[in-house]
């Protein structure tokens, strides 16, 4: 038992030994890292000059360039249908015809009267030039004509009224009736819509109202289409503001000949006031610090947090006015880990 416990001073010596001997041969390197700071990895960008759009940006409806409800005149029974769902029907064509077997044997009927009183007042002033009968006479048989004609133009009306037409060129929507239905005036027979350009009714603020302009080109885009914008330009800008919101309602139409867009679609909307030369940087690299904005410029591997001034915004980027030169390197991922003065290493290099 005692020769156990006389070992354990010499065991604990020897542990101490080997100790000093492993921290005597750390290397240099290893031993400056745990003394010093742990350099941080960042990621950064360069400061460019490059061209800098300034937008306005706005959520618009479209709507078709032409837009109406098909419907009818008269009450009369559906004959004769002549399109189906989603057709595209140009401007006169008949959509629809009603049933018209009274309102033609009319028209016949007249047309035959008006032959035989043409014929009657042919007759009559011929025995007119010959004192045969009387002037009287004679202007009563042209008004007789006169009116049976003004009753022929009435029937002709009501015959074209059987005629459901469209007005326009466009594309129709879903058929609401069927053959032998019974229609009465102010019934949908379905929609036409003109899409071969839509038109996009948006409001900006007040404040904007002095950088837009008839003819100024635009872009709009939609969730239906990720990726892709369509070019249109401004065709109207309202004459009163909103006096609750003090905004003004811009309309725009966009050339729609694929047929792509459709009345109703929530479009972005973007409008571009004017083109700058400026200093441009990544937009997540600024460090807000109550009312002032910051960055972390990297020289010698070393941060320094500087005072900036931005400008104008984009999605993703913002404009420098000062604080910056080109071609500084900035911090853009990594800025929550990093302190002024604080050694980083840049893994994007």
């Amino acid at each position: 038992m005692s020769s156990r416990f006389s070992l354990s001073p010499l065991l604990i010596g020897v542990a101490l030994l080997a100790g000093v001997v492993v921290y005597l041969n750390i290397p240099e390197e290893q031993s400056a890292n745990r003394s010093g700071p742990r350099a941080t990895p960042v990621n950064t960008a360069f400061v460019s000059s490059q061209a800098f759009p300034i937008t306005i940006e706005s959520l618009g409806t479209a709507i078709a360039n032409e837009s109406v409800n098909i419907t009818a005149q008269v009450t009369d029974t559906v004959k004769v249908i002549n399109f189906e769902d989603g057709d595209e029907a140009k401007k006169g064509e008949v959509l629809v015809q009603l049933n018209d077997t009274e309102e033609r044997a009319r028209v016949e009927e007249l047309r035959a009267n008006i032959e035989e009183a043409k014929r009657q007042f042919t007759r009559i002033a011929d025995l007119r030039q010959s004192n045969a009968t009387s002037e009287q006479l004679l202007d009563e048989q042209q008004a007789r004509v006169k009116a049976l004609e003004a009753q022929l133009d009435i029937a002709l009306a009501q015959l074209d009224d059987l005629q459901i037409r469209a007005p326009f060129s466009g594309l129709l929507g879903n058929r609401e009736i069927s053959i032998g239905s019974l229609v009465q005036p102010g019934d949908t027979i379905t929609s036409l819509d003109d899409i071969s350009v839509i038109k996009v009714d948006f409001n900006i603020a007040e404040n904007h109202l002095a950088s837009v302009a008839k003819g100024q080109t635009l872009t709009a885009s939609s969730v239906a289409y990720p990726g892709e914008t369509f070019k249109g330009n401004i065709s109207n800008i309202d004459t009163r503001l909103d006096p609750i919101s003090r905004s003004i309602r811009v309309r725009a139409t966009i050339d729609n000949q694929g047929k792509r867009l459709r009345p109703g679609m929530l479009l972005t909307v973007v409008v571009e006031k004017r083109v700058l030369n400026t200093l441009v940087l990544p937009e997540k690299a600024l460090v807000p610090v109550q009312d002032k904005q910051f960055v972390y410029v990297i020289k010698d591997n070393v941060a320094h947090q500087t005072e900036v001034e931005i400008g104008e915004r984009r999605p993703g980027l913002v404009q420098i006015v000062g604080g910056l030169s080109e071609g500084d390197e900035v911090i853009t991922e990594g800025t929550l880990r990093v302190r002024d003065q604080s050694p980083v290493n840049v893994l994007n290099r």
